[in-house]
């Protein structure tokens, strides 16, 4: 063999061999590397984020009326970069009669006097936006007050306004029409008839909630056009959203062609009243169907504003407490139409409560995630203005467990003010209850049932007069008992607070397997469950939260995602596993209402 052609050989041999160890290094190299971190795409600002809402009437007292105000507001707005918080939704500030405590709205564009003045309202949005947080406001399209001057108008016949509002006549007696008769046996949400007679229009007016909120008529193409009027002055102003109140109740079904108005078939619920909700079906005065296309409108607007004046996106919330499909079509119809952001989720207050399992809560939130459609944002409330608060509803040792369900779970987390510091409801007498609600339908003995005021009592700033919220003795509602043991500035003090908890768990919403990363949910046992946050390379987040009202041990070694090297990120005030100590893959005990945020190595 010629000598070139060995040498050749030897050659090629040789670089046959050095492109072999070389690729060998080189894919061992990207072995021990790992898999490449994900692309994260871009959300939103309101897509993750942290939503407080504001009941101005008890959040802050700027004048020492013993009512909350605007400038009360603005002052107090560094707490919510303090906590964490990305936007702000304040409960009604329109000018009202007071009736409802703001939802009997006579002038959807100027500011209640009691809270201040428009100029107010521009500082507390200027101050707002300069530091970062978005502010929604609470749109009550369902009805106006009856001091309204679109109704002062109505109920006189002046033309353009005749059909602002659902009149009727009388149903025909069986006298000849010598009795006056209610339209129909609709009921009132608050009590009552829905029907109420006008002695100037020698008609009827519809109101689904208290006499003097008279409901719009959406069959009208001017009412519906108004309605687009109110959303566009506030979006000017800068207005970033909505909560829009009471959907449900926007249309009712449509008297037939002799102008008569369906009855409702009783439920038979013997512990109820004739005159109380529920005693009647409610078919025909919620759910019905039309009232979407008149959300879907709204979200077009929507759109269109931001489009036109090029805004960031302006948000509509929907409050709807309806069944779990028809509270899905508020997202929109899956095929053509979009519809808000998001409806508010309020499973955690209608499905759940201090008897409910770990397998009730993980049912419960697989439910939402599962019928909501794909694409859209998920979201979690725990308590609003209208039912019992949080530890209230449930135990006051399962504050800190459920503000980190909150907080962990994907998508938008709401807070109801208080909730960061674990406020309970406040006792009010019978003599100082105001709540509407409670006043048509309850008694001395049975008023708790229906108020909301316990629900409303004004925030614990701290332990001075009046918790703080007022410089008065004389709050609009009685400041709760225990605000000296639960106050703001006290658990700010404190080495471990519901406070200080919160803070840490919104905190965490910014790690990437939070906002970007997947989750697993199951019930370890009857009492306990475990929410898993991952996403590959990033560490994982685990939180064990026993529901439970006694000790109970789980072994976190069967739980899929979880690895070693683990430790506490936080934990409940009444845990004895402090944040930053190691947790072996192996059995955990947890006591009574117990929860534990776990960090964990990152998923391969």
């Amino acid at each position: 063999m010629p000598s070139c052609l060995k040498i050749v050989g030897i050659t090629v041999a040789v670089v046959l061999v050095v492109g072999v160890v070389v690729g060998s290094i080189t894919w061992a190299i990207l072995a021990n590397r790992g898999p490449s971190p994900p692309e994260l795409k871009e959300l939103d600002w309101w897509e993750h984020t942290v939503l407080y809402q504001i009941y101005p009437r008890s959040f802050k007292d700027s004048d020492g009326d013993g009512i909350g105000d605007l400038k009360g507001i603005t002052s107090q707005l560094e707490h919510f970069v303090d906590a964490g918080v990305g936007a702000i939704w304040m409960s009604p500030i329109f000018t009202s009669p007071m009736v409802d405590f703001g939802y009997d709205i006579s002038d959807f564009y100027n500011i209640h006097y009691e809270y201040g003045t428009m100029e107010d309202f521009d500082e507390l949005l200027a101050k707002a936006h300069e530091l970062g947080i978005r502010v929604l406001l609470d749109y009550v399209p369902n009805h106006a007050s009856n001091e309204s001057e679109y109704f002062i108008k109505s109920e006189a016949r002046e033309p353009g306004f005749e059909d602002f509002f659902v009149w009727a006549d009388p149903r025909p007696g069986p006298d000849n029409g010598t009795n006056r008769l209610v339209p129909s046996n609709w009921i009132s949400q608050f009590g009552g008839s829905v029907w109420e007679w006008s002695e100037i229009r020698q008609q009827y007016y519809l109101h689904q909630f208290a006499i003097q909120q008279a409901d719009f008529n959406f069959r009208n193409p001017a009412v519906r056009q108004e309605m687009l009027n109110i959303l566009g002055f506030w979006f000017t102003k800068g207005v970033d959203g909505f909560r829009l109140d009471a959907l449900p109740h926007l249309f009712e079904t449509a008297p037939n062609s002799s102008g008569i108005y369906p009855d409702e078939p009783l439920t038979g619920n013997m512990f109820l009243n004739p005159d109380q909700p529920g005693y009647t079906t409610q078919e025909h005065v919620r759910d019905v169907m039309e009232l979407y296309d008149v959300v879907y409108e709204w979200r077009d607007f929507s759109d269109e504003f931001e489009k036109e004046f090029n805004t960031e996106t302006k948000i509509l919330l929907a409050e709807a407490y309806s069944n779990i499909r028809n509270t899905m079509l508020y997202y929109g119809n899956e095929r053509d139409r979009t519809g808000c952001h998001f409806p508010f989720n309020f499973d955690f207050i209608t499905s759940l409560s201090s008897w409910s399992t770990a397998r009730d809560f993980v049912y419960v939130i697989l439910r939402w995630l599962t019928y909501m459609p794909a694409g859209h944002v998920p979201n979690w409330v725990f308590g609003n203005h209208d039912n019992k608060r949080m530890p209230s509803r449930f135990r006051t040792d399962m504050v800190d467990g459920l503000n980190a369900l909150n907080m962990i779970l994907p998508g938008v987390a709401v807070t109801y003010q208080g909730e960061e510091i674990g406020m309970r409801d406040g006792y009010v007498s019978w003599e100082d209850t105001v709540d509407v609600n409670a006043c048509n339908q309850g008694n001395p003995d049975n008023y708790l049932d229906f108020s909301r005021d316990p629900a409303r009592t004004p925030y614990h700033w701290d332990d001075t007069t009046s918790a703080g919220f007022s410089t008065s003795t004389n709050t609009w509602l009685p400041v709760a008992e225990d605000y000296v043991e639960i106050n703001l500035r006290r658990q700010k003090e404190a080495n471990r607070s519901h406070y200080k908890v919160y803070q840490s768990l919104v905190s965490l919403r910014k790690e990437p397997s939070l906002s970007h990363g997947t989750y697993h949910i199951q019930a370890l046992t009857e009492n306990t469950l475990i929410l898993i946050r991952h996403l590959i390379t990033h560490d994982t987040y685990a939180l064990v939260f026993n529901v439970g009202t006694t000790t109970d041990t789980v072994d976190l070694s069967v739980v899929p995602f979880l690895s070693e090297p683990i430790t506490v990120y936080t934990s409940s005030v009444h845990s004895n596993k402090l944040a930053g100590s190691d947790v072996p893959l192996g059995d955990m005990r947890l006591v009574a209402g117990e929860a534990v945020v776990l960090k964990a190595a990152p998923t391969k």
